[in-house]
Order: C-alpha cells, then structure tokens, then sequence
C-alpha cells in the first residue's frame, strides 16, 4: 500500500509540474558549454521526448559530454555517453545507454537554425524511424532561397506522382482511349477513380510541401528543409544563437570531432 501510494505521488508531481494554474507549463533548459551556453524552449506537443530529455538532464547524463559531431551547415551533435573523456581522435558516438522511444514528428516542427532533434539509427535497421534521445542535435544549416525550396519539392515530389501514374494510370490507358471514343460517360467515371487513387497514394507518400512558415525560417535564419518529417524535433534554442556559430565553425577531424573539446553541462532552469 505505501509503495503504490509513493508512485501515486510521484505521478501527481510530475502532472503538477506540467501544469500551472490549468495551463501547460513550458519547460526550458540551459546547454552549457566552454564557448557560451544555449537555453532551449522544450515542446510540449512532444511529450515523449520532453520528459524522457529531463529525466536524463536531471541524473545528469550529458554533463561531461561533448559535441562531438560538428559539420559547418549542418549540425552539432552531442550528448553520447562514450564521448565522455573520449582520448583526442577517438571514433565516438555510438554511446553504451541509449534510450529508444517512439517518434513524434509535427509538421509545424521543422529543421529550422536552433531546432532541438533526436538523432537515431539507419530506416534500414531501424523501420519505425524510433529517437536515441540519450543525445541530440541542434540545427546549424544554410539559408535557401524560394526558388531553391521549390528545387528541393519538385525533385522530391515528381518522381512519386511518376510512380503512382505508372502504378495507376498506364495499365489502363488503352482502356481510357477505348472508353474516350465509345463511352464518354464510362471513360470519365474511369479517369476520376484513377485520378482520386492516385491523389490518395500521394496523401500517404512522403510527399514534400513547405508551409508560409517553413519558407519564412529557411529563408532568414536558415535550416535543413532535406531533414523535416525524417527525425523528431522537440525543442529549440530561444537564446544562444552565436555559440551555435561558434561551435559549428570550429575546425575538426576526418571524423567531424572538433579538435577542441566542447563540453556539455545540461540543466533545467525555472521560468
């Protein structure tokens, strides 16, 4: 009865904690470093990765860390337990505590310059796009032009309606030619169920179409539109831009380590 009454608690203030007078409290953290320090705002629409993310800040398993991974318009990445003391150009990332939880992609969570993202393993050993959120990355990237963005929709989007008019439409288009001479009526009922199919295997694809608020990120501040849909973002950066610069322009290895350490110390601050 005590044990069950402590877990009844300890659920009631983490509820609690979450919540302040009826509404959503938002949880920040505060990314330490030797080159400056990053607070970052967690979504609570990714409930998951938010508090799976805390429980690790707060028993302290990314203090010590490094980023370890640095790539010039791309992104930092850190937070791997094996990077911890890791010997200069030791191959580090793969960690030995790795958290496996479900993904939870938004598509009004993109891959803008701050975002906050859990990396994870390959599709090809991993099906169901499941997070690592034992580390994570933060989004340096570029800044893209319109005509740039439309670039990246059209080859993306065009070999899948490609696809799916072979897939649907060219078996059938003797038939359609048939129909168009003898059956007008026939022929249009034909042609606005293939068209219907094809528009609903294309709903289901991975298709890409930016949002007003995509294109005004990617082209201001910058991002990796290449990324979005493919891994859970859960936060971002609200102060600390400049050390995203710094640590993404330090020189590195052949394997992307930096040749100075950055040392991590992540701890949640109150609002």
């Amino acid at each position: 009865m005590r044990r069950f009454f402590i877990f009844l608690m300890a659920g009631c203030l983490l509820g609690a904690m979450n919540t302040v007078y009826g509404q959503e409290y938002t949880h920040y953290v505060l990314i330490n470093t030797n080159l400056g320090n990053m607070k970052v705002k967690l979504y609570n629409d990714t409930p998951n990765h938010r508090n799976e993310f805390l429980k690790l800040v707060n028993s302290d398993h990314f203090d010590g860390t490094l980023f370890y991974r640095v790539i010039q318009n791309f992104v930092i990445q850190g937070g791997s337990s094996d990077s911890r003391n890791a010997p200069a150009g030791k191959h580090i990332g793969y960690g030995n505590s790795a958290v496996i939880i479900d993904a939870e992609t938004h598509e009004h969570h993109f891959h803008k310059k701050g975002a906050l993202c859990a990396p994870r393993q390959p599709e090809d050993v991993n099906h169901f796009r499941m997070s690592d959120i034992s580390q994570f990355y933060i989004v340096k990237g570029r800044v893209w032009t319109d005509e740039q963005l439309e670039i990246i929709e059209k080859n993306n989007n065009i070999p899948i309606k490609n696809r799916l008019k072979k897939e649907f439409y060219v078996p059938r288009k003797e038939e359609l030619a048939r129909l168009k001479k003898e059956d007008p009526r026939a022929f249009n009922e034909l042609l606005r169920d293939i068209k219907q199919k094809i528009n609903f295997e294309y709903s289901l694809s991975d298709y890409i179409e930016f949002s007003d608020a995509q294109r005004e990120a990617y082209t201001s501040i910058g991002g990796l539109p290449d990324l979005d849909g493919d891994y859970t973002v859960f936060g971002e950066v609200v102060e600390g831009f400049d050390v995203i610069d710094k640590i993404a322009a330090l020189k590195r290895d052949e394997n992307d380590r930096p040749f100075t350490d950055v040392v991590i110390k992540v701890e949640e601050i109150m609002q």
